[in-house]
């Protein structure tokens, strides 16, 4: 019998590794983040979540039954990303918004490009940004722990990030009176999305994901690293500006859990630092001087977008590769 060759989508590297078992690994990170957001929001947080990823799934079912593929739900990936786009919501947000996402999520970023591995963006990233754009008035009402998010008129505040916005050349006691301590910037007890209000629950999943070695370290160092570099020369070297920038906003959820999506971030080492790098600029020119107080998802897709180009800039040197300039003087003496 003649054989025969086997064409199939990356990853091409073969490792006792399964999808499955990564995308396990990333949703048992995301727990803690979920947990406290049933804590701070009620019920509410976590029917949005729910609903988030129950339509991820069955869209990508429906998906890839239409287009006559073989079905994938089973990797997890799908679940992954509806509590990621969750995550990135408002918690009173209409469920019937967390649906529309998820369609753009699944079926637009993820499915119409050939499925998991062949994305060339963030999904869950980019259906957040369509929601702005669409939803802004819903998008931006940030409710305040603790209080019925049910209702249509519950409590709401401006986020940290927003108030930080106020603090020209950061100068930070233009504005202490009207942000949360440090404490309660890490342990969640102000206004924001779901999955970006508690630091400790994430960084406890982000560790967790470099101890499984699911995520290069690379990566988020670098991210919050520059952004870190970047609020200290703004803030004039106001450790405490500095601090509030890192605690606030997606910046901890971009930088472990979307800046290191496998599908959409470089191989290579130099490749993952330039990435980083990148992603740490952007957010912080956003924050510093754009008319939005949070940069973190514009700066994660920006820079899935050049992934392409830093690959080709930085891919490794095959061995006893001669460079084409080298070939022609060779040739001309």
């Amino acid at each position: 019998m003649a054989k025969k060759l086997t064409v199939s989508a990356s990853p091409h590297v073969r490792s006792n590794e399964t999808t499955t078992g990564i995308m396990l690994d990333v949703i048992i990170a995301l727990l803690p983040a979920l947990i406290m957001s049933v804590v701070y929001f009620g019920l509410r947080a976590l029917t949005l979540t729910l609903t988030c990823v129950g339509s991820s799934v069955l869209f990508e079912y429906i998906a890839r039954k239409v287009m006559k593929r073989d079905n994938t739900i089973g990797d997890l990936s799908a679940v992954v990303t509806g509590m990621i786009l969750a995550f990135n919501l408002p918690a009173s947000l209409p469920l019937w918004m967390g649906v529309v996402g998820s369609l753009i999520a699944i079926v637009v970023v993820k499915q119409m490009f050939g499925g998991i591995g062949q994305n060339f963006v963030n999904p869950a990233m980019t259906a957040r940004i369509i929601l702005m754009v669409s939803f802004p008035t819903a998008m931006a009402k940030w409710v305040v722990p603790f209080t019925n998010t049910w209702r249509p008129d519950a409590v709401t505040a401006a986020t940290p990030m927003a108030v930080l916005a106020g603090a020209e050349g950061g100068d930070i006691s233009l504005v202490t009176d009207q942000l949360p301590s440090l404490p309660q910037m890490l342990l969640g007890c102000h206004g924001g999305s779901m999955g970006e209000i508690c630091s400790i629950a994430l960084i406890c999943g982000g560790i967790y994901l470099l101890l499984r070695k699911v995520i290069s370290p690379i990566i988020p160092f670098t991210f919050i690293g520059t952004v870190a570099l970047c609020m200290l020369l703004a803030g004039k070297g106001n450790l405490e500006f500095v601090a509030y920038e890192l605690l606030g906003g997606g910046l901890i959820l971009g930088a472990f859990f979307m800046a290191t999506d496998y599908s959409t971030s470089p191989i290579n080492k130099k490749g993952k630092i330039i990435f980083g790098i990148g992603c740490g600029l952007i957010t912080s020119v956003i924050r510093l001087f754009g008319s939005l107080p949070e940069g973190v998802s514009f700066s994660i897709i920006l820079m899935n977008i050049l992934v392409p180009h830093i690959e080709r800039m930085t891919k490794s040197k095959v061995f006893g590769e001669v460079k084409e300039k080298k070939e022609k003087e060779a040739a001309k003496a």
